[in-house]
This record gives structure tokens, sequence and C-alpha cells, in this order.
């Protein structure tokens, strides 16, 4: 080998010689340590390995290597940083996010996983369909030939006598088939879907009436309350405490409001405050009815203590159908008033319950619940239904004949049309048709537990919070309300159709005492019955004879025949002296 085959190399290189001095050339000198040296004994196997690549490789490609191995360990770091950055772009794809520039090679990675996202998302699109719109109950017609379908009232029987109201026929519906015909989905609220209600423990006394129970609801948030919208939080009575029943007034015991809450189908409701009424019991009740219906009677400590003492009340709670609901701390000194919370607020006493049937105490029911709800509510593709006045169907006319009956005070029912008046009521006339009274018959209710019905029961409970207790003056003003805002209608059946699923009674202090009306002291005499008459004899020679005269024979008195006669001229002067 000679010394021109190595040629020069500078001094940055690995195998550099040494400097070209005095113009001639120098032999390298050999800077590395002799190859005969032994490897110490801590060396570690790849130095090793490099040591026998130093050994056999020529000393001139020795810099070549350790060049290409440098090159190799940085082409793999910078291979392995690209795969990083590849990974990454694809999580950032997954969360649709706007990647940055990459390279053909990234670019088409994240393509792919791209593509195979749209794929992954089409496949959930055709197994997971959207949810169906929500499920409403529209109605259904009879069957042809159903005798129920082209019923019509006869013609009222023709009996001068009897002017007063009376029961009329009514087509009910077999028990089975109107089970059978019990919706499976609720009816249609219009516009309004949620309904809450206002819990506030710090009450301010409104502008005028209203109660602490009622929670004092001002004139800007009553008439924000008919303002119906999709969403609304109305005052709904048991303002205070944390549910209806506790704490709120009106408060039951809690195994009560269990048996309440677990009530998830129909429940017939009353209620007796003051022991102002007797419990009557339902008729014709079926097996089907008794085994699934809820039939709760609401009395106050004072009526309870009655049927305790009249040993009516069984170890269950219950006087025949009835279970007794006790009720304590009740809102009002009325007993009247008190008994409009569960008539219009029974929505919040069975949270679970789809259909309610209010019976006024005074009542005795006399045909299946099921039947009911079938003919005034399912047949009709109604929400609630309520019975129109047999004879008045004009507020300001029904206004008058409270105040005729001294049913309140005549300056509250003044002010309370007065107000109806400043803010649009008219008297009913033609015009309002379909609707066919602004007066109901509010003794019996009929309701689905819907948004929009429980909001209208609500509505028409502030307005007897508010004004007087008198729900018949208020109940067109709070239908119409909603009507302007909803197109919500109302099943206002005939009167006499009420009368033949229920049977008016009379109060209990009537039947207790029970006396016959005082003589009149002025006016038309009434003529009662004359006592019999008792004829005796007056001669003494002759037998004594005893003649006793009821009512229907007494015409005349015997004339006796004979000697005795005298003329008929004669007794009419005697009878004249």
């Amino acid at each position: 080998m000679t010394t021109g085959s190595l040629g020069l190399r500078s001094s940055g290189s690995y195998g550099s010689l040494q400097p070209i001095q005095n113009g001639s050339i120098c032999l390298p000198i050999q800077t590395t340590p002799p190859f005969s040296r032994k490897p110490p004994k801590m060396l570690k196997e790849k130095d090793k390995l490099f040591h026998r690549i130093f050994k056999f490789a020529p000393r001139k490609k020795v810099g070549m290597l350790l060049l290409c191995l440098a090159s190799l360990a940085v082409f793999v770091w910078v291979l392995t940083v690209g795969k990083g950055e590849v990974a990454r772009e694809s999580i950032f794809s997954n969360i649709r996010t706007v990647p940055g520039p990459l390279s053909e090679e990234k670019v088409s990675v994240s393509e792919t996983s791209s593509s195979r996202i749209t794929e992954i998302e089409r496949s959930v699109n055709v197994t997971l369909p959207p949810p169906p719109p929500p499920v409403y109950f529209t109605g259904y017609k009879l069957p042809p030939g159903n005798p129920c379908d082209h019923f019509t009232l006869p013609p009222p029987p023709a009996d001068k006598k009897r002017t007063g109201p009376r029961p009329c026929p009514v087509c009910y519906l077999p028990l089975e088939d109107a089970v059978a015909l019990m919706p499976n989905a609720p009816s249609f609220s219009p516009v309004l879907k949620d309904l809450t209600y206002i819990h506030d423990e710090n009450l301010t006394k409104s502008e005028f009436g209203g109660s602490e129970f009622g929670g004092y609801p001002s004139l800007g948030q009553r008439s924000d309350s008919y303002d119906i919208r999709e969403s609304m939080s109305v005052h709904c009575g048991f303002v205070k405490g944390v549910k209806p029943g506790h704490g709120t007034g009106f408060d039951i015991d809690e195994s009560d409001l269990l048996e309440m809450e677990s009530c998830q189908g129909v429940v017939v409701a009353s209620a007796v405050f003051g022991a102002f009424d007797l419990i009557r019991q339902p008729k014709n009740i079926s097996e089907y009815s008794k085994r699934n219906v809820c039939f709760h009677m609401f009395v106050d400590e004072e009526t309870e203590g009655f049927l305790r003492n009249s040993s009516l009340v069984g170890s269950d709670n219950k006087v025949g159908l009835w279970r007794i609901i006790v009720v304590r701390n009740l809102p009002y000194s009325d007993p009247r008033r008190n008994g409009k919370v569960p008539k219009l607020l029974l929505h919040r006493l069975f949270p679970k319950t789809r259909y309610s049937l209010w019976v006024d105490a005074k009542l005795e029911l006399v045909v299946d619940p099921i039947q009911i709800l079938e003919r005034f509510l399912w047949r009709k593709n109604a929400s609630f239904a309520i019975s129109r006045h047999y004879k008045r169907f004009d507020v300001f006319v029904e206004a008058e004949a409270n105040k005729a009956a001294a049913k309140y005070d005549n300056a509250s029912i003044d002010f309370q049309i007065d107000f109806y008046k400043n803010e649009g009521l008219t008297p009913y006339s033609v015009e309002k048709l379909p609707i066919t009274s602004d007066v109901p018959e509010g003794c019996v209710i009929v309701k689905e537990h819907i948004p929009i019905a429980n909001l209208f029961t609500c509505l028409w409970f502030n307005e007897v919070d508010r004004f007087t207790s008198r729900d018949q003056i208020s109940f067109s003003t709070v239908r119409d309300k909603i009507h302007s805002k909803t197109n919500y209608t109302i099943n206002m059946f005939l009167d006499c159709e009420r009368r033949n699923f229920v049977v008016q009674g009379y109060h209990r202090d009537l039947l207790e005492h029970w006396s016959p009306p005082p003589p009149p002291t002025g006016g038309v005499a009434q003529v009662h019955p004359p006592p019999p008459i008792i004829i005796t004899n007056e001669n003494p020679n002759e037998p004594s004879e005893t003649i006793l005269l009821d009512n229907n024979s007494m015409n005349k008195a015997p004339i006796k025949r004979g000697k005795d006669r005298k003329s008929r001229r004669h007794r009419k002067n005697i009878a004249a002296n």
C-alpha cells in the first residue's frame, strides 16, 4: 500500500492524516491503540461486536461504517416520529377537528380512517333509526250495528206534575267492551307539554284574595298563567312543604300518601268535611273495578270521629268500598272551600293516576266508573267532562241565583262578576256555539290527567282561592281563556245524563233532624189533611155507636130518615144560624 492511495483527509474526518510538512509527505501516525490489546473485563457485548468489526474491516472503511450507522439511527428516529404524527391526525379526524398540512402518506391514512368512520356512521343510522314521534289517543268509532252508535234521547215524558230535573236514558257499553276500549296512550295536550308547580316558602300577599295554601299569586302571575306555552310553572295549591299532603296544609298521613301514590289507573274520589254528609256506598260496581279502581273518601277529624263512634270504619280504614283518608291542618275555615281541594286538585294528590272521577258526597254512584269513562271521555275523544246546569246557562243569571239563595255574601259575588266584566265577560248567546252553556253542574267531574286538563283545574282552583268558593261563577272564565290560546274543548253533557249514573241524596243534618215545616205566617195557607172525625150517638136512650171516618170517606155526615126528618130548607136555615 502506497501513501498515494491513502489520499488527503480533512482534519475533521474520523480517520484523519497528519498534515503535510515542508512540502513532503509523511507517513501517517496511528492514533488508535494497537489491535492486540485485550478488551477490559467489563466490556459489553455490543462493544465486543464493534471491536470485531473494527478488527477485520479495513482501516479506511471504519469511518464510513460509523457514518452509516449514525445515518441509520437518524432515519429510524425520523420514521418513528412520522408514524406518531399520523396516529395523532387520525384521532383528530375522529373528533371532527380540522387537521394541519400532511404529507401524501399521512393524507392517505387520514382519508382511509375518515372513510371508515363514514361507513360506521351509515351502519349506525341503518341499525338505530330515530325515535318515533309520541303516540296519542285519537278516539274511536263504535262498530256498525252497535246499539250505542246511533242512540238518541227520547222526548221527556209529558208529566205536568213533575217539572223539575230528572234522569234520562244513557247508552253504556258492556263492561267487557269498555275495558277493551281503554286507551293505551294519553290524549293529545295542545300547546302545553310540560307542567310544573310553584313551591315557595316565603310568601307575600297579593293585591287581594288568595291564601297561604294557594300561594297568594299576584295579578301579574295570574295573567301570565293564561299565556299558554309548551312548558309552564304555575300556582296550584300545596305551595309549601315537600310534597302535596306533607307539611303543606291539607296534611295526610304518610301511609295514606303511599297508598295514594300507588294508584296508577282510575280513582273515584269524594270528601266529607264537618260531618256534613253521610257516606253513600257505590252500587252496581263490577268485580273488575273493585280490584282495579281506587275509591278514596277524604274526611276531616270531626267526620272521622263521627264515623268511628258509629262503628262504621273497619280495621282496614275502609267504609265499604271507600278507603278513608283523614286530612289534618285544613287550609280554610269554610268546609265547602276545603272540599274544592280534592275536587279540583286530584292530579296533585294522585300523581300517577291516569283518570279520575269526582263525585260530591251528597251523590250516590250507581254505574261502574269504567263505563262512565268510556261514555263521556273515550267515546267523545275528550279529556275533561262535566255536566251543564239543568236550568241556567248564563253566568250573570247564576250569580243572581246564588245571591237569592244566600250561597255567599252578595258583595263578594258582585265584586267577582264586575272583575270578570272588566276582562270581557259577556252574557251567554248563540254566538258561543258550539259551546252550549257557561254554567256547569259541578258535583261530578270526569277527567284525564294530561297537562292541559291539569292546568285547567289548577287555574280554576286559583280563581276559587282568590274570589268566592262558588266554582260555577269562575268556570267559564277559565275555560274561555284557555280555549282562546289552545282551542282546547270540554265535553259539557246534559244534566239528565249525569242524573242517570248518580242519585242525589240529602245532607246528614236534614236526615237526622227532619221535621214538618212550620205553618206559614203569610200568603196562601198550606192545606194539610184533617184528622179523623169521631161521631157518637148523643141520645142516651139508644145504645152508643161510634163511627170512625177516614179522610177519603168523609164527604158528608149521614142523615137519618124517618119521623125526625126535616125539610131541606129547614136544615139550611139551621146551618146558617
